[in-house]
């Protein structure tokens, strides 16, 4: 589908994750017809937290989550990919929380979906329609691909993220090596073996070690070198 293609460049292309799980939010409702409202929650320890929603009302799902303690984003061990409610009001896996979502909101039916990769997993991909059997299977085979596709969006965007830092600290570490071997006039692995020290010594991360010293150019105390 053109959709799919077009939201996977999208979401490559977005400066940051909230941008991402914005445009899955959004995808949601739009691609399928049944979705009124999507949201993307984390349940950290024990608690809903919307990260995004398409409207206010994913937000106030998640308030009555954590107000009676159910519902299907609220159990810390869920190990279902998807969890649906084809209607709400007459569930009795959460008897409070859906007649309240129902009564109070005007929901009928529910799709949460986990995102998830093997690298990780990044909450859960909520739809909600306001009358009850209103998703079908085709509704289902779509959520499960925005899933899928803010997964490995969220995955690779990490992935780059954790790159890119380690790289940087690889620099700055190396630049700090450089101006150790030309002060004190020894090798580059007895400069970082210097550095290590310091960071030993002064109980603070090489990588900032070697960002002071690359920022004012002044080696540390001389105790820290014995």
């Amino acid at each position: 589908m053109t959709e799919f293609a077009d939201l996977a460049q999208a979401m490559g292309s977005a400066g940051a994750d909230q941008d991402r799980l914005v445009l899955a939010v959004e995808a949601a409702v739009e691609l399928i017809g049944a979705c009124a409202h999507a949201s993307v929650t984390l349940n950290r320890r024990g608690e809903c937290f919307t990260l995004a929603g398409s409207s206010e009302v994913p937000s106030l799902v998640n308030k009555l989550q954590n107000e009676v303690g159910e519902g299907p984003c609220h159990a810390m061990d869920r190990d279902e990919e998807t969890i649906i409610s084809t209607d709400l009001a007459r569930d009795q896996r959460w008897p409070a929380w859906g007649v309240r979502v129902h009564e109070e909101l005007g929901l009928g039916s529910s799709m949460s979906l986990l995102i998830f990769t093997a690298r990780g997993s990044y909450g859960t991909l909520s739809l909600y329609a306001e009358r009850p059997r209103a998703f079908s299977a085709d509704d289902l085979a779509t959520a499960q691909a925005l899933a899928g596709h803010l997964a490995v969006s969220m995955a690779a965007s990490r992935e780059i993220d954790g790159l890119g830092v380690a790289l940087a600290s690889r620099t700055v570490i190396g630049q700090a090596e450089g101006i150790v071997m030309e002060r004190l006039g020894v090798d580059s692995d007895q400069a970082l073996a210097y550095l290590k020290r310091v960071s030993s010594y002064t109980n603070t991360k090489l990588v900032d070690v070697a960002l002071a010293l690359v920022r004012t150019r002044q080696l540390p105390d001389a105790g820290a070198q014995s």
